[in-house]
């Protein structure tokens, strides 16, 4: 039986396991932590259209092409491992003054110029959706196709579906690639990859959130992802079965993973400008990961060699992202790539890269 090692247990590792096993695959996952890093701290949103802006086509198509693919992927999930991932089925990206409710009139024309489907909302629009939301938001844009997973349940769902299809999840870090010995070797080791082949672009990016519980007698949360920029942060919501997430901060700060007092400070008085009631809900939760973020923001996504394929620098998408890696690592391991996933193709660098400033692909241009 052939063999293949995959180096990180985050949900890259994991989807790409379980589904390699599932294809006959002797599989092995390394990790010393499984699940516990940046996939642990996500939001879950899968919204590449509403975060989509001209000039990013290729990033668009990439995430598109992907969400397209999550329906089947969330209903192979429930079936392995019994459990449903999705918490939300549509986000909501909205307004506080003129400026930002033009820029969603750009996105939605320029998105809509692409094939998709975006509803710009004015102020009465909005409260009908969601009717807890400030009075201040202005306009909103409705992305009924953009639905959000709940990042911990996943995590939980396939390493369940991992160990059943045979998946052999061994607690121990990777120093050296060459050390493997097995047939094939998958490197999903999200930020951490450039230490193990040090020619990749990637650096971690610092994200922080907030996870807050719902208490009786509060405003219950929104139904659907709630986005917005507010004094020129990102600020999202979340909701789950017992409350929101709340995210996230973007930093430069390497491999910092401590939450910070201002970090706190602002994401709790954004999401409360968009959301007043959540003052009264229960801060259950406040942590910290490094995403992988690459000079384009596209991951990188195939072959390294003839042994090696990467499959990581998703930044802040890699929930979004899942699928589609999965299906491009299958067939990148049956020499077969996928025509979608060739712009993450990692040998478009030829040369070495300097960080790119943080995207504004975050959040409300």
């Amino acid at each position: 039986m052939r063999t293949l090692a995959v180096v990180g247990g985050g949900v890259i590792g994991l989807g790409v396991a379980w589904r390699a096993a599932e294809a006959g695959w002797s599989v092995t996952l390394f990790d010393p932590a499984v699940g516990s890093g940046a996939s642990w701290v996500a939001g879950g949103m899968l919204a590449p259209l509403s975060e989509g802006w001209p000039g990013e086509d290729r990033v668009l198509a990439f995430g598109a092409a992907s969400l397209a693919r999550w329906p089947e992927f969330a209903a192979r999930v429930e079936a392995a491992a019994g459990v449903s991932v999705l918490v939300a089925d549509a986000t909501l990206t909205v307004a506080l003054d003129a400026a930002d409710a033009a820029d969603l009139r750009t996105v939605a024309e320029w998105v809509g110029g692409r094939g998709h489907e975006l509803q710009v909302l004015d102020r009465a629009g909005v409260r009908a959706l969601e009717p807890n939301l400030a009075r201040t938001v202005r306009a909103g844009l409705h992305a009924s196709a953009e639905p959000a997973v709940d990042n911990r349940r996943l995590l939980a769902a396939l390493r369940q579906a991992a160990e059943a299809a045979g998946v052999q999840v061994r607690a121990e870090s990777v120093t050296a690639l060459d050390e493997l010995t097995h047939d094939q070797v998958v490197l999903a080791a999200g930020a951490s990859s450039a230490r193990l082949w040090p020619e990749l672009p990637v650096r971690p990016i610092k994200g922080e959130i907030l996870r807050l519980r719902h208490r009786p007698g509060v405003a219950p949360a929104p139904h659907r992802v709630v986005r917005a920029r507010v004094h020129g942060r990102s600020v999202y919501l979340v909701p789950r079965p017992d409350g929101i997430v709340v995210g996230a901060t973007q930093y430069e700060a390497g491999f910092d993973t401590a939450v910070t007092v201002a970090g706190v400070r602002d994401l709790i008085a954004d999401a409360e400008a968009i959301f007043p009631g959540i003052g009264e809900y229960e801060l259950a939760e406040a942590s910290a990961g490094s995403r992988p973020g690459t000079p384009d923001n596209l991951p990188l996504l195939g072959r390294l060699s003839n042994r090696v394929i990467a499959a990581t620098g998703h930044g802040r998408n890699g929930m979004l992202t899942m699928p589609l890696t999965v299906d491009a690592v299958l067939a990148q391991l049956t020499d077969t790539p996928l025509p979608e996933a060739e712009p993450a193709d990692p040998q478009r660098f030829s040369t070495a890269h300097q960080p790119s400033p943080l995207s504004s692909a975050g959040g409300v241009r």
